[in-house]
């Protein structure tokens, strides 16, 4: 009598060529939920817990308000009318976000167009590292703060100078990754691209160039985060508008209820520019993906 086979429950499918078909991936959006639920589980207890710590009252003598009394001052802060009441805030949030973001793209555009170029020539070229980078590496260390006189004298109370500042802050990180980036590629790549009849700028623009953006990305993330650090200083006194220039003069009234409105504005914008920073990786580097996959 013949015996039916039987199957394990744990057994994998296989597909024609042998290989085992691997088990079935969760839903991206399942993911994507899960996700978010992590992500807001830390902001959230703090929040409960700086709203419990003040209830009756503000914190520490009436220095820093409740997050109640926070979300209030945003709300009218955003959507208030302009023009009217005694609180001068009311309406302006959208108008100096635009300032603000207008001048983080036009500085963060400059060191881009200046920094990437110039740290694969750094990193590529040993004339150029032996020329440039030495006085890359002297002014790094200097911090925004200190340029804050330079830029007053020579721009005046002006958006240049706030741009000026911007750019010069995300300059040394997309120079210093971009030249890492291009330092690191593989010289294998270069000899077999070299040996295939390609001459140093072929080589350059389709090997050393695609082999460098990882680096080139991470110093793009680094370089928009001072960015936004550098608007807030640039625009505390060189420019009458902007969340820098609402957040000291909202601390100079005393106005604490607008001044963390504010930081909380400038943490979220530096969060959703950052994630449009991802996705620009996430659709450049497709390729890397495709080659893990692959692997």
């Amino acid at each position: 009598m013949s015996v039916a086979p039987t199957h394990s429950p744990a057994a994998k499918p296989a597909r024609p060529d042998g290989a085992t078909v691997p088990k079935r991936q969760a839903p991206a959006l399942s993911r994507s939920v899960r996700n978010v639920a992590l992500a807001i589980i830390l902001p959230v207890s703090v929040i409960a817990l700086w709203q419990w710590a003040g209830t009756g009252g503000s914190l520490f003598g009436g220095v820093l308000p409740t997050p109640e009394r926070v979300w209030d001052a945003w709300y009218q802060w955003a959507f208030g009318q302009a023009g009217l009441g005694l609180n001068p805030y009311s309406g302006t949030w959208l108008s100096n976000v635009l300032f603000s973001t207008q001048r983080v793209a036009q500085g963060f555009a400059c060191a881009i167009i200046i920094g990437i170029p110039l740290g694969i020539l750094i990193g590529w070229n040993n004339l150029a590292t032996s020329t440039i980078d030495p006085t890359v590496q002297v002014l790094r260390p200097i911090p925004i703060t200190a340029w804050l006189p330079f830029s007053i004298a020579v721009f005046g109370i002006q958006d240049i100078g706030s741009v000026f500042l911007i750019a010069l802050g995300a300059f040394y990180p997309i120079v210093i990754n971009a030249s890492q980036g291009a330092r690191d590629v593989e010289r294998n790549l270069v000899r077999a691209a070299l040996m295939m009849g390609a001459g140093r700028m072929t080589v350059l623009r389709r090997v050393v160039l695609p082999a460098s953006l990882p680096s080139i990305f991470t110093g793009l993330r680094v370089g928009l985060g001072i960015g936004w650090t550098a608007v807030i200083v640039s625009e505390m006194v060189a420019v009458k508008s902007g969340l820098g220039y609402v957040l000291w003069d909202a601390y100079y009234v005393g106005r604490m209820d607008v001044v963390i409105a504010d930081m909380a504005s400038i943490g979220a914008l530096g969060f959703l520019s950052d994630r449009l920073i991802l996705m620009l990786e996430r659709w450049v580097l497709g390729w890397r993906r495709m080659q893990s996959f692959q692997a």
